[in-house]
């Protein structure tokens, strides 16, 4: 790579720190360095949504998926279930976020509950987010060791501490504009890789759809009912829908940025354009992928690839020329930050207000409970930092492993959250007893059936609810099931 590369990849990561810096300039309550005084407009929530949900793994596995042997474009229709949970979301869980004044999702369980279903929730969250982002940290790092040649360790720690500076300077008013940012730098690395990919190949886009079609990649809908396979139309619609509930339903990584809106119409407004959003951003890096394919029958890279999340790395690494190659691997880092840091803040957030009293942390002035705030983004940092480097031993595939973890817990916390809204009969004991249900029969789902993951989020659900819903039948007395409450 040239200097010039390096000098790119400098300065877009002082610039977010600087960023960081300047929009946490100030002394800030515990509100506004958490929720950003809840005055944050609806179009930076919505960047900030798209780009939290587009980690690495998305600009880096995503096309990997269409540019193996047999890829295709069928990941695609996981996105419109996507589409059709954040509808969901908005008509039945949005509404109960703007009755008072809460600071994480898992306030809800509380109100209805209390405070034991409350932080078993919240801990379910704080364990999957960290996981999962641990994994997405290291498929960054990897693109760092690619450029550099330097030890995997040392990358990890360089991507992952530029990200801890600007979070914890800045909080949630960094995060979503940092976001923002990142989401057009790295929607300009895509675009400028797909471009540049067209214009070195002799035949262009004309050989790439040839290519395309030779090999099947334009496959789209898969109409076979195969509980093994991820990437049926079956897996996409429901089990999409089912995660995209989880995930920006109950996930306090999303529900952080719905309280940051000025009011429940700009978050919904929000929401619901992301999901249009994510949908034209997952066509465009499967189309990178399968461009990325044929490219490489043209001018195939030095070593066999062993892993297909390498494949967009090596090229830019490679192929991209001096100027450009350093704004696209500017893009990776963004897609990594923007989700490490809405991942780090949340965490931070989901702990003090959480755990808050029983920690006896809710006793601390709003001062301290900034400075704990900051403290504890330091500790969940270095916490995916010990996980990323993990990864590089145990994932096969990170887009896959990290949507496994989300669909794993996601479906729990959606059961929960629907005997929270949708019942009033289940108490706490019995929606506890839903709650180690659910993480037994996903348990098994996962470590004992061929049974894909997009189906983990759908049977943890169903299981938690209908197990809460026996359990609360069971403590009724004889009177009340003869009728009488």
């Amino acid at each position: 790579m040239h200097t010039v590369d390096y000098g790119i990849i400098v300065a877009y990561l002082l610039g977010v720190v600087a960023l960081g810096a300047w929009t946490g300039r100030g002394r800030q309550d515990l509100s506004g360095y958490l929720l950003g005084n809840r005055s944050l407009p609806w179009w930076a929530l919505l960047g900030s949504i798209v780009a939290t949900e587009t980690s690495t793994a998305t600009f880096l596995s995503v096309p990997g998926l269409a540019y193996k042997p047999g890829g295709d474009l069928r990941f695609l229709q996981l996105a419109f279930g996507f589409v059709l949970g954040r509808c969901l979301v908005a008509v039945f869980l949005l509404p109960a976020y703007f009755r008072g004044q809460m600071f994480t999702a898992y306030e809800v369980l509380h109100q209805r509950f209390g405070g034991a279903t409350q932080r078993v929730a919240s801990l379910l969250f704080l364990v999957a987010r960290n996981l999962g982002d641990g994994l997405r940290l290291f498929l960054a790092a990897l693109v760092l060791n690619k450029m550099l040649g330097a030890s995997l360790p040392w990358c990890v720690v360089v991507v992952s501490a530029v990200t801890i500076a600007y979070t914890l300077l800045g909080g949630m008013r960094s995060v979503v504009w940092n976001d923002c940012l990142q989401l057009v730098i790295y929607l300009a690395g895509g675009v400028l890789a797909l471009g540049f990919m067209l214009h070195r190949l002799p035949g262009g886009w004309e050989q790439v759809i040839g290519f395309a079609t030779e090999q099947g990649k334009w496959r789209l809908l898969d109409w076979r009912w195969d509980a093994t396979d991820p990437h049926t139309l079956w897996a996409g619609i429901v089990g999409g829908a089912f995660l995209s509930l989880g995930t920006h339903g109950t996930d306090q990584m999303m529900v952080q940025r719905y309280l940051s809106a000025r009011n429940r119409w700009d978050a919904t407004r929000a929401l619901l354009v992301s999901g249009l959003a994510v949908l034209a951003q997952f066509a465009l890096f499967l189309f990178v992928g399968i461009a990325l394919a044929c490219y490489f029958t043209e001018f195939p890279p030095a070593e066999q690839l062993t892993r297909m999340d390498e494949a967009l790395a090596v090229f830019i690494v490679r192929d991209m020329p001096v100027g450009v190659a350093g704004l696209t691997l500017a893009a990776v880092f963004a897609a990594a930050m923007s989700t490490l840091s809405s991942s780090l803040n949340s965490s931070a957030a989901a702990l003090i207000n959480d755990f808050g009293p029983w920690l006896r942390i809710d006793r601390l002035t709003s001062g301290q409970s900034v400075a704990w705030c900051r403290w504890l983004t330091v500790v969940f940092g270095t916490v995916q930092i010990g996980i990323a480097i993990a990864a590089a031993r145990y994932s096969a595939s990170v887009v896959d492993d990290a949507l496994a973890i989300a669909g794993f817990v996601n479906g729990i916390l959606l059961g929960l959250f629907a005997v929270a809204v949708l019942t009033r009969r289940v108490g706490q004991r019995s929606a506890l007893i839903g709650l180690l249900f659910g993480t037994a029969a996903v348990s098994y789902v996962k470590f004992a059936t061929p049974i894909a993951w997009p189906w983990f989020t759908v049977i943890g659900a169903v299981a938690t609810f209908v197990a809460a819903l026996l359990a609360a039948a069971q403590q009724k007395t004889p009177a009340q099931r003869g009728g009488r409450s």
